[in-house]
């Protein structure tokens, strides 16, 4: 038996996409919310770790796609 053989990866890379990018996401959604209900440094907050982890999660898991 040959456990090897690859299949359809579309679910595999879709659910990596969505690690990368709907933590960031939802991340610049609260802080729309903040900056709206005039909490304008906690939303700058939220949106500079949002970015943040764009760029890592772009980094770590780009490289292992």
């Amino acid at each position: 038996m040959i456990f090897l053989e690859g299949g359809d990866y579309t679910g595999v890379v879709v659910l990596v996409l969505a690690i990368m990018l709907l933590p960031s996401i939802i991340l610049g959604v609260i802080g729309a919310i903040f900056y709206a209900n005039e909490k304008k440094k906690i939303a700058k907050i939220l949106f500079i770790i949002a970015v943040v982890y764009v760029i890592v999660s772009l980094g770590i898991c780009g490289s292992m796609m």
